[in-house]
């Protein structure tokens, strides 16, 4: 990927992590380019650079920069050309029925904190962020200088049942992380995607930005279902040839 070079990055800097066990795919070496210094990431730049393929953890705004591996390919849904198929159809009125939705801004809760644990716990044994104290998960969540909010889903028993992290950005929302019950039926975590979908579409907001769809990993694979979307190859968003 090319270095931003527009006027609103000529204050950043960009430097490239060392290398580190990749998350995704196992036996592989990951680095990360972070734009620097953190303060300087203001909502403008932020959107530019959410628009260049990087993501937000807490403060760090970053890009995969892996020797000789671009898996990681970032994807955006079209808001406004989204539809959904059969099969979440099906779970949008369930869920509807069965969930209510309360955005809040960012705010520390002991139950959200719990919920990330048994999530953390049963979706992603061994990961490391299932072991996160409070102060790692307030650094990772809860840490922003950017328009972040979240989105609280209670069932009809008042029981949290998921939250939403999200980045309001120029041209969109920039899906940040989503974590649930792992015990509750149905599919949380498409649902999460399909509100956020429903809530882009009411703010009157192009693109839905899922992060980076990895076509190798189980767990990143799903974001290509959310159709139409594009991907960003070479620094050119563009309708996939399977589409």
């Amino acid at each position: 990927m090319s270095k931003p070079s527009e006027s609103i990055f000529r204050r950043l800097q960009f430097y490239t992590t060392a290398a580190y066990p990749c998350s995704y795919l196992p036996g592989r070496m990951a680095r990360s380019e972070v734009a620097a210094p953190a303060h300087l990431v203001d909502d403008a730049a932020y959107s530019r650079l959410i628009e260049q393929g990087f993501r937000r953890s807490g403060l760090f705004t970053y890009r995969p920069a892996c020797d000789g591996c671009q898996a990681c390919i970032p994807l955006r849904v079209d808001v406004q050309r989204f539809q959904r198929d059969r099969t979440q159809r099906k779970l949008w009125r369930h869920m509807q029925d069965s969930l209510t939705v309360q955005r809040a801004p960012l705010h520390w809760d002991a139950r959200h904190y719990e919920l990330y644990l048994r999530y953390q716990r049963q979706r992603h044994p061994g990961a490391g962020m299932d072991q996160d104290d409070q102060a790692q998960y307030t650094q990772f969540l809860l840490t922003s200088r950017v328009r972040t909010e979240m989105a609280e889903f209670r069932g009809t028993d008042g029981v949290l049942r998921m939250v939403a992290i999200m980045d309001r950005i120029d041209h969109g929302i920039s899906a940040v992380y989503t974590f649930y019950d792992p015990d509750w039926h149905g599919s949380l975590g498409t649902y999460g995607i399909l509100w956020q979908l429903d809530y882009c579409r009411q703010l009157g907001l192009p693109w839905l930005y899922l992060g980076y769809w990895i076509k190798e990993s189980r767990k990143m694979a799903y974001k290509s279902r959310f159709r139409p979307h594009q991907i960003l190859r070479d620094g050119v968003w563009a309708e996939p040839p399977d589409v």
